[in-house]
């Protein structure tokens, strides 16, 4: 493996006063997380980005997004990646339809009119997925940033996978003209690439 000094984290992680000292990590005054999903909660909570994702999304399609995202980190750093891709591919139209078909004509996945019962886009995402939807869910949610993320390394990984799927294309170009995100695209904090770390097989540069 290649030889990476990791004594900048090993020296100081106990320093923190994390509870469970891990990358990344995340300080707000008194408040010390880390795992990604709870420091993004967090934040979505303190900007009002989850009143009802975080009681139906957050258990149900919050984590589907996270599942297909994961689909795709497992590959990006297995040696057999070349190997692996092609299958990756092949099923990769049929994870996006779930998802489109969720989605359907609404501009955010936490939608905008009130779903009775199980939307038909989400049966075959899960096993044993309970969802519920409230009426009041007329706005961007932190769901919302997760699924642009993995969406555009989705596409940055098969340029032409969202072609088939107009409403997903649609979602992505009204995320991405948002004001603040469109300026942090656009400024010198944003970066496209590296997507994986140095070990990955894939998006490593």
């Amino acid at each position: 493996a290649p030889d990476y000094d990791k004594s900048q984290w090993i020296n100081e992680k106990e320093k923190l006063g994390l509870d469970f000292p891990n990358l990344p990590y995340f300080i707000d005054g008194s408040t010390k997380l880390t795992q990604s999903n709870a420091i993004l909660r967090y934040i979505a909570r303190k900007h009002n980005l989850c009143e009802w994702g975080w009681n139906c999304l957050g258990v149900g399609l919050g984590n589907q997004i996270m599942d297909f995202r994961m689909s795709l980190v497992m590959i990006c750093y297995n040696p057999d990646f070349e190997k692996l891709k092609p299958g990756y591919l092949e099923q990769l139209p049929g994870k996006l339809k779930l998802f489109s078909n969720f989605l359907g004509d609404r501009k955010w996945f936490a939608g905008e009119k009130v779903l009775p019962g199980l939307p038909r886009g989400l049966r075959g995402l899960g096993r044993g997925l309970v969802l519920t939807v409230s009426p009041q869910c007329p706005q961007l949610t932190f769901v919302d940033f997760l699924m642009f993320d993995v969406l555009d390394q989705n596409r940055i990984f098969e340029p032409k996978c969202l072609e088939p799927f107009k409403n997903l294309k649609d979602f992505m170009d009204r995320f991405g003209a948002l004001e603040k995100v469109a300026a942090y695209m656009k400024s010198s904090r944003f970066q496209k690439m590296p997507i994986n770390n140095k070990m990955a097989k894939w998006g490593n540069k």
